[in-house]
């Protein structure tokens, strides 16, 4: 069984700071957009061969992710840079930060063919009730209108039976999206996997769980539904589903180019360090990293030097915060003694 993540964020040392010589250019030389061109060329440039994972993990399970948003959003300004690991979570991270550019960095050539999926899907669509219907390939359910909360939305798509003809109406439209208007040159194997991810959603509907084809999913494991309808631990509902404006924010940067997915081992040669090369040119700092807890596996697999050695050459500063995931039952303060005995070991990594 896998465990339900609860999220802290934490700052990086400010001693990293001192030791770099890099500061940031306030006015930065991020694009606002990129051509069609430029996204492919940067996703193949910054990408590395296909890794493998325990699991399909096509949605989250971190029922708790929003949590960390009151802080972070208070911590990180707008219109900086984004990186992030998964699938839909960054949405939600991504519309509550509303950074300039965002590269979502995962080992799984597949997590980045869901994110091409997401990206279709978002272009596609005018508002929440038409992105959900596609993305579950059911009809519009009625009675929607732009106040309705997440919970709402999807008690009323669940609603609506799931329909053969709109997936594969849906599937054409989506290679079409892709293939045509952005001339993306997807392989057969990318394009055969989104087919089966989007199949997946399309069988599992509201209630798809983490891993849905893999043995790592399970019942207690929560549904999209429940994801998009969770809040902030202070009431306030921040799903990138859960408003219209937070599903506008991201469909905006869907539109222009400027989210990013990246295939890399954040241990591996080449993805985290050709992020910060491609920053550094252009005088930017990462705002935010959200890790989950891949620290975790990459300390059993032995490879957490390389790790940190790939994070410390990214321009960061005092104001960057990295997003991890805890075990649930962990206490705060504890937590935060067990990062401090770990993140001098990264500093190290800069010498």
């Amino acid at each position: 069984m896998t465990r339900r993540p609860v999220l802290i964020v934490v700052a990086v040392l400010a001693v990293w700071v001192a030791a770099s010589p890099f500061a940031a250019d306030p006015a930065d030389a991020l694009p606002s957009r990129l051509s069609d061109r430029e996204f492919w060329q940067l996703f193949s440039d910054l990408s590395e061969p296909d890794g493998p994972f325990r699991s399909d993990n096509l949605i989250s399970n971190e029922v708790k992710f929003q949590t960390v948003i009151p802080a972070l959003v208070r911590a990180v300004k707008p219109g900086g840079t984004y990186l992030g690991v998964g699938p839909e979570q960054n949405f939600t991270y991504i519309a509550a930060l509303r950074p300039k550019i965002a590269f979502i960095v995962d080992v799984r050539r597949a997590n980045a063919d869901l994110h091409f999926m997401y990206k279709a899907l978002f272009e596609l669509s005018a508002d929440r009730a038409e992105f959900v219907s596609r993305l579950f390939s059911r009809g519009r359910p009625p009675n929607l209108t732009a106040r309705s909360t997440a919970a709402d939305l999807f008690a009323a798509v669940a609603a609506v039976e799931p329909n053969e003809r709109v997936l594969a109406e849906n599937l054409a439209v989506v290679r079409h999206q892709l293939v045509t208007v952005h001339s993306l040159p997807l392989s057969s194997d990318d394009l055969q996997r989104i087919e089966s991810i989007y199949h997946a959603f399309f069988l599992m509907g509201p209630k798809i769980q983490y891993s849905p084809y893999g043995s790592f999913g399970s019942t207690v494991q929560p549904t999209y539904a429940q994801l998009m309808a969770a809040h902030d631990g202070l009431g306030e509902a921040r799903a990138f589903l859960a408003s219209e404006a937070a599903f506008a924010a991201v469909r905006d940067l869907e539109r222009r180019n400027v989210i990013v997915p990246v295939v890399g081992d954040f241990a591996g040669p080449r993805a985290l360090r050709a992020v910060g090369q491609y920053l550094r040119a252009r005088h930017a700092l990462v705002s935010a990293f959200y890790v989950s807890n891949v620290e975790e596996y990459l300390q059993q697999n032995g490879v957490w030097t390389a790790f940190c050695q790939n994070v410390a050459s990214l321009p960061i500063d005092d104001a960057t915060r990295f997003i991890r995931s805890v075990r649930d039952g962990v206490d705060v303060a504890g937590f935060a003694t067990e990062l401090s005995a770990v993140l001098p070991e990264l500093q190290r990594c800069r010498s």
